[in-house]
């Protein structure tokens, strides 16, 4: 069984003291979904905005968002560049002679990385791996808004409920709906506020075909069953790989220069501020 999440203080710090912080996981058990997309942009978005933000990568094993944490050091190192950046730290190691009897280690080295970073920050981003893990498990039960991009397919869809052959009728919830369902009920047990849940629709293509539609469709069914809301994630664009080897974001590009903007980083940088305006973080306007 997991363990509960530690009791968190919510709302005005008084005494000295201040509020926990926000914790906002990117989550979704399929890889391809565009998460650590996602997840780097959101973070340098409200580190960008002036906020306070840390970030952890679970993925163990491709680390997408620490190499591109590790990326944008190294350019602004070779650039002489110094851009609003999140705290990224890597999950520590546990001494196992620790642990007591029925602990995981796993749950030590995630609840000892946000303890590390948590005075200090006012938002900790986590980004967790493209399948079930243990750790993936224990963050989104620490979750106060839970993203999961969503690619415009039934292929992701099916994560998320199962329909009938035409993709028309529901016919129940699937195993990534079950696990938030689980964090939400450990959460409650927790006296924890619940998970705001935001789905967003990502690689969406531009045109109007009859599967985008059907995907609309059915989403906002499952979205009023098993209560989640529905944001605008990121279009299919050749910029957000281009990017990645210098750990930048479309937020950066003016930094470096560029003030003739095409049509379509414009547009992607419109999908991101909807993105985090739809978001709804407390304390955050986009004003980018």
């Amino acid at each position: 069984m997991l363990p509960l999440p530690r009791p968190r203080r919510y709302g005005p710090a008084g005494n000295g003291d201040r509020a926990v912080a926000h914790i906002i996981v990117v989550g979704n058990e399929k890889g391809g979904a565009g998460k650590s997309t996602v997840a780097m942009h959101v973070a340098t978005a409200l580190a960008r905005m002036g906020h306070r933000t840390g970030a952890l990568d679970l993925d163990l094993r491709q680390k997408s968002l620490g190499r591109y944490f590790e990326n944008r050091r190294r350019f602004m190192a070779e650039q002489g560049l110094e851009l609003p950046t999140p705290v990224h730290v890597d999950l520590p190691e546990i001494d196992q002679a620790t642990l007591g009897p029925g602990e995981n280690a796993m749950d030590h080295r995630l609840s000892a990385a946000v303890a590390g970073l948590e005075p200090d920050v006012d938002f900790i981003l986590i980004d967790c791996p493209g399948s079930h893990t243990r750790l993936s498990q224990v963050a989104h039960s620490l979750a106060d808004t839970l993203i999961t991009p969503l690619n415009d397919s039934f292929v992701d869809f099916d994560l998320l409920a199962h329909v009938d052959t035409d993709g028309e009728r529901i016919l129940g919830p699937s195993v990534y709906a079950e696990m938030v369902w689980n964090a939400r009920q450990l959460r409650a047990q927790a006296g924890l506020p619940p998970i705001d849940w935001v789905v967003a629709r990502n690689r969406m293509g531009a045109q109007v075909m009859v599967n985008k539609v059907k995907m609309e469709k059915a989403l906002n069914r499952l979205a009023r069953r098993i209560g989640f809301r529905i944001a605008p994630g990121f279009t299919e664009r050749v910029i957000f790989r281009e990017l990645f080897p210098r750990g930048l974001t479309l937020l950066d590009l003016r930094d470096l220069g560029v003030t003739n903007l095409n049509i379509s980083n414009v547009a992607a940088r419109q999908e991101l501020r909807e993105l985090i305006r739809a978001l709804n973080l407390p304390g955050v306007t986009p004003d980018f």
